[in-house]
């Protein structure tokens, strides 16, 4: 028993009660509906939510930082656009990949050096480049430019099989991947560490002499080069380029960082984190479509209840530790003035 209060410490009780609100939704929806609790149901979550993953993923590490990414959906949607028009003028389809990654950390790079450079706040300059990003996307066209080219349709029907009739796309594959490589980043690289130093205390990081400016621009171009490849994963999920692609999907990848355990204060927060709050997001999605007379708007609802809560409770654990943390400074100043009375 003492073994396990150990390990539900502060530390890890926001991740178990994300995986909890997982637990509940899904064995709430396979009560209720027939057919839900099927093995295609479950990994049509990753299916349709494999670009999310990634954004969400690369926001992050923005926000463990203390910052925040408001660009990510234009940066989404202008990946789409330009790689419709360059597949208009007869572009190779890995060429095109190329250059979506050079543009997605190009614009992150540029974005970071923006915040580090001139100390510029990341909701002003991040805000700003959400508008540049899709208004490219306006001036390239308004209209949607449909994407045939063999090599994207072939990844976008591809399936690989998992068991029974059960099957994933290629684009779940690169999100799990990417997962991973990120979880292997934030814990064995000198980069994660600081990045969780940097959303600690910036004036610590600098006292203990960790690369803050370096870390400041590289958090950024990270989150670029996440929302490039989630832009190449969407184009692969809808085979389209539209300006008007996923409006607001930056607040998705900010609701499923904080739902997954990530302190919006920075500091705190595991990579896996947002992968299960990007996965909540979905199976209440999911109830609303097998309900059928609801609206698509209670998602909204829902997770807008659920962010409060689990702002609530982070904010709880935050004001805990700072209570523990001053603890012993207040026994010294007992201490001391007990010693001045005598």
């Amino acid at each position: 028993m003492k073994a396990l209060s150990m390990k539900i410490s502060q530390n890890n009780i926001i991740i178990l009660a994300t995986v909890l609100l997982l637990l509940l939704l899904y064995g709430t929806g396979a009560y209720l509906y027939n057919g839900f609790f099927s093995l295609q149901v479950f990994l049509n979550l990753f299916i349709d939510n494999a670009y999310l993953i990634i954004v969400a993923t690369g926001m992050a590490f923005v926000i463990i930082s203390g910052g925040i990414d408001l660009s990510v959906a234009s940066v989404v949607a202008l990946i789409s656009m330009v790689s419709a028009v360059m597949f208009q003028h007869g572009a190779n389809a890995y060429a095109v990949m190329a250059a979506s990654i050079a543009l997605g950390v190009a614009f992150g790079f540029c974005q970071g050096y923006l915040i580090q450079r001139f100390q510029l706040h990341p909701w002003i300059v991040t805000l700003s480049g959400m508008f540049l990003a899709r208004g490219i996307s306006y001036l390239i066209s308004t209209e949607s430019i449909v994407i045939s080219d063999d090599t994207y349709t072939a990844i976008s029907q591809y399936k690989i099989r998992i068991g029974g009739d059960g099957f994933i796309s290629i684009s779940v594959v690169i999100a799990l991947l990417v997962v991973v490589l990120a979880i292997g980043v934030a814990r064995y690289t000198s980069f994660g560490r600081s990045v969780y130093a940097l959303g600690g205390s910036e004036k610590s990081s600098l006292l203990m002499g960790l690369p803050v400016a370096r870390t400041t621009v590289l958090v950024y171009t990270v989150s670029g080069l996440f929302s490039a490849l989630g832009g190449i994963v969407f184009t692969f999920y809808m085979l389209s380029g539209y300006s008007l692609h996923l409006m607001g999907m930056e607040m998705d990848a900010i609701a499923s960082c904080v739902i997954g355990g990530i302190l919006l204060t920075g500091g705190f927060g595991y990579l896996i984190g947002p992968t299960l709050g990007v996965l909540a997001t979905g199976i209440i999605q999911t109830i609303i479509m097998f309900q059928g007379t609801l609206s698509s708007w209670w998602t909204k609802i829902v997770i807008g209840f659920l962010l409060f809560l689990f702002m609530a409770f982070q904010r709880m654990i935050v004001m805990r530790k700072e209570k523990t943390a001053a603890a012993p400074a207040n026994i010294q100043r007992k201490i001391a003035k007990k010693v001045v009375n005598l």
